[in-house]
């Protein structure tokens, strides 16, 4: 596809606006479409963004378009090492456009403060802070199973684009759900969401940046826990979410297992500035799409949750069929699933969390007979707590002195080139 300038992109975007009008009675697609309007306003406003830019962004393909580029990438590789170049440069691609490499070398140092310890039916529920890099911090809850005196599976928990989501009943659900299985669960915010207020907002430019790095410091903390299998490392979110799942497992080994639910797509690159707005899928000698990235994940475990109401309706038929291909090159087919939900819509639902759970249950090695079946795994014994029971930052326990605080700050300190 030939590149596009911001004003064809904008345009590209636009082309069922009215459609988009029609049902603006809904809320919900009310706000998608004044969210985008944002998006696209701050990318005009990043550095090189224009008519030679490498980002690829939104509904950067057609469907038609999508389908036709999984059949151009699998032309590219015919066995595993070939593959594996791919593979490499994919990876290569993801982490300098990205600018992982510029982060500075941080090992430890979490100077982690857990508050509001509360034991519930089966799991513990704690607030907690941990610092990323010097003066800014991750805020979130750890949720762990209340029987388990030994070590124990672990599994970060990003969430997507919703105001306070941590806070939010599917996030309470699935983090105690598993922790009553056996698992340390560390639900943490999303740059700008939640107790994480040092940036201006979430649309700073290197949200992407920021919020992987955020969860490859929760991955890290979690394997110094005393309580946590170093092998036992699963991955889920959903959404916004599930883009941090599928890029954390594409260049981290440590993560065993994973879950992105509904946003593995051919077509559709993330319609926000964290999920598209720095250059991973394209550089002068590549171009890859969310599909391949969550490949990456291959030999390992991945359940890739989609249905019929977005942009991941042709996963059975386009997406994932390339992975399956991709898993085959490892003999390792039996290691990943889809699946889907032509009837439901973008969420992370009981029936999507359902099959998570025994996804989970079977690869980490948790145990289901500690929840109820009736048929399928029951949730009422979840207690959903308030939000002002699990916000991190409160009159007792204060933001550090040492915050940074605003988008310059943050990025002064880090002085990416």
């Amino acid at each position: 596809m030939k590149r596009v300038g911001k004003s064809k992109l904008f345009m590209n975007n636009l082309l069922n606006l009215d459609t988009l009008f029609l049902n603006f009675t809904n809320m919900k697609t009310l706000n998608a479409f004044l969210c985008f309007l944002l998006f696209a306003l701050m990318i005009s406003r990043v550095p090189g963004y224009g008519q030679d830019s490498l980002l690829c962004v939104g509904y950067y393909w057609s469907e038609d378009e999508a389908n036709r580029k999984m059949k151009e990438f699998a032309a590219t590789w015919n066995d595993r090492e070939s593959w594996e170049k791919r593979a490499a440069i994919i990876k290569e691609g993801i982490v300098k456009g990205m600018k992982l490499d510029q982060m500075p070398d941080i090992k430890g140092n979490f100077n982690a403060r857990i508050t509001n310890t509360r034991e519930l039916d089966g799991y513990i529920v704690e607030n907690i802070r941990i610092e990323s890099f010097p003066g800014f911090y991750i805020t979130g809850n750890i949720y762990r199973p209340a029987w388990s005196k030994g070590k124990n599976a672990a599994i970060l928990c990003p969430h997507g684009h919703l105001k306070d989501k941590r806070l939010k009943e599917d996030v309470q659900y699935r983090s105690a759900v598993l922790a009553r299985m056996g698992a340390v669960v560390f639900a943490y915010d999303m740059v700008g969401h939640g107790d994480s207020h040092q940036v201006d907002s979430h649309e700073i430019p290197i949200a992407m940046l920021l919020q992987t790095w955020n969860s490859k410091r929760v991955l890290e903390y979690l394997l110094l826990r005393p309580d946590v299998d170093s092998q036992r490392i699963g991955m889920t979110g959903g959404s916004g979410g599930a883009t941090q799942t599928f890029l954390l497992a594409a260049i981290d080994d440590r993560i065993a297992a994973s879950v992105p639910c509904v946003q593995v797509s051919a077509h559709f690159f993330g319609g926000c500035i964290c999920e598209s707005g720095m250059p991973i899928h394209k550089s002068a000698h590549h171009q890859t799409n969310n599909v391949e990235i969550a490949a990456l994940c291959a030999p390992r475990p991945m359940l890739v949750i989609s249905n019929g109401n977005d942009y991941t309706r042709n996963t059975p038929r386009v997406e994932y069929p390339y992975i399956q291909r991709v898993y085959a090159l490892y003999d390792a087919e039996h290691r990943v699933e889809n699946v889907h939900f032509p009837a439901e819509r973008h969420d992370y639902g009981y029936s999507k969390r359902a099959v998570m759970y025994n996804f989970f249950a079977h690869h980490l090695k948790l145990n289901s007979d500690r929840v109820s079946w009736t048929p399928t795994v029951n949730e009422d014994f979840v207690t959903i707590l308030p939000p002002e029971e699990l916000r991190v930052y409160t009159e007792d326990n204060p933001m550090p002195e040492d915050a940074l605080m605003g988008n310059q700050a943050i990025m002064d300190y880090l002085n990416l080139k």
